[in-house]
């Protein structure tokens, strides 16, 4: 399974921003040993159901506790037996656009 979500508290900081309790989500998601990346609009994580949606719950706990409201985005890719698709994808269309 491969996942693509965003998150984000409803309350910024001080300044509106949201930084600092996308940065705890994203050290959830890091700090689980699943495959994962980051890109200026969604984080990436790949592995079986129940472990990916483990981490996204923890995720939102952790933006939770900075928050009283919370926004989840999510896409998922539910291919069962397949494998590295977080760079498998990419790679496969990097090929086709380099020929």
């Amino acid at each position: 399974m491969l996942v693509a979500f965003s998150i984000s508290p409803s309350v910024g900081d001080e300044t509106g921003g949201v930084a600092e309790a996308v940065a705890e989500a994203i050290r959830v998601v890091r700090e689980s040993g699943l495959p994962n990346e980051t890109n200026a609009m969604f984080t990436n994580v790949e592995g079986e159901w129940d472990e990916v949606m483990a981490v996204l719950k923890r995720a939102v706990d952790v933006v939770a506790a900075r928050s009283p409201r919370v926004s989840l985005v999510l896409k998922a890719d539910i291919r069962p037996g397949r494998t590295a698709q977080l760079t498998g994808k990419v790679d496969r269309v990097e090929r086709l656009l380099a020929d």
